[in-house]
């Protein structure tokens, strides 16, 4: 099993601890990605700036990905759902296929729809599958209960996205507890993290994470687990600088899902980037069993 690797930006800049953890775990699954130097931004962040330029962004993307005959797979909710978005334009349109075509012919590509994008976790419960997930698993955790969130894009819009129930999500939580781990329930599960506003509006995204922290520690969370990047840099580094410039006893740490099945696989600390998060998460070896 392979796939072509989209490179959220962000990611080996913020979080190397996902990148490293993503590859290590993937590699323990037999699951082989394939990098293409050429693939460029996924044009979210030029999405409410300029329309053409963003669905240019992830059309190429998604036609080197068609050349090399290999569905394309993200860790990025944000490039999950530009790419979801652009392959659904580009099927259904056909006016903004025959567009969109004529400029990529100008690299030499051309995207025919041939191929499906995929979200890390889409990948692990569908493509892998539970079962087959179980038998890699050689640690579990015992007693620790994890606020799982989904983030807006990998869920919204539901005919675009069909990953799950956008309502009432499910997957995530499954994959969660093949850990060993407890997925509690938490009233604010659904909502945003916050990261479209930060560096707009700091102190509203700065609420929005106030908000969940106090939510998921009032159900008994012990962690948050995310598998999205801007999401992580939310409850990670965002978390820290609210902790920083308002105080007070509202705290609690996230953990990257790969770094969480990481340590269930048997894949070192050093590996799985845990001394690598803003907010410390080593605690959470003392769950293990």
């Amino acid at each position: 099993m392979k796939f072509v690797l989209q490179r959220c930006c962000t990611t080996p800049i913020f979080l190397k601890q996902y990148e490293s953890s993503t590859n290590a775990v993937l590699k323990k699954l037999g699951v082989g990605l394939v990098e293409i130097k050429e693939l460029n931004c996924c044009g979210y962040p030029l999405r409410n700036f300029n329309f053409n330029a963003y669905i240019l962004s992830s059309a190429g993307n998604l036609a080197m990905a068609e050349k090399e005959n290999l569905n394309i797979m993200t860790v990025c909710n944000c490039c999950y759902g530009s790419l979801k978005h652009v392959d659904h334009l580009m099927k259904e349109d056909t006016s903004i296929k025959k567009e969109t075509n004529k400029s990529l012919a100008k690299e030499r590509l051309k995207y025919d729809g041939g191929i499906e994008v995929k979200h890390l976790l889409e990948v692990l419960y569908k493509d892998i599958g539970i079962e087959q997930m179980r038998e890699k698993i050689v640690k579990t955790f015992k007693g620790l209960k994890i606020a799982v969130h989904y983030g807006c894009h990998i869920l919204r819009p539901r005919q675009i996205m069909q990953f799950d129930n956008p309502v009432a999500p499910s997957i995530f939580d499954q994959l969660v507890e093949i850990t060993g781990a407890e997925s509690v329930v938490w009233p604010a599960k659904l909502e945003c993290c916050g990261s479209p506003i930060l560096g707009t509006n700091d102190e509203l995204s700065m609420d929005l994470i106030e908000k969940k922290v106090r939510d998921a520690m009032r159900s008994g969370a012990d962690y948050f687990c995310v598998a999205c990047s801007y999401c992580q840099i939310q409850f990670d580094r965002v978390q820290k600088m609210l902790l920083d410039k308002r105080g007070g006893n509202l705290h609690l740490p996230s953990i990257l899902y790969t770094q969480l099945l990481g340590l269930c696989l048997g894949i070192d600390e050093e590996t799985l980037g845990i001394h690598q998060n803003d907010l410390d998460i080593s605690g959470i070896m003392n769950f293990l069993s």
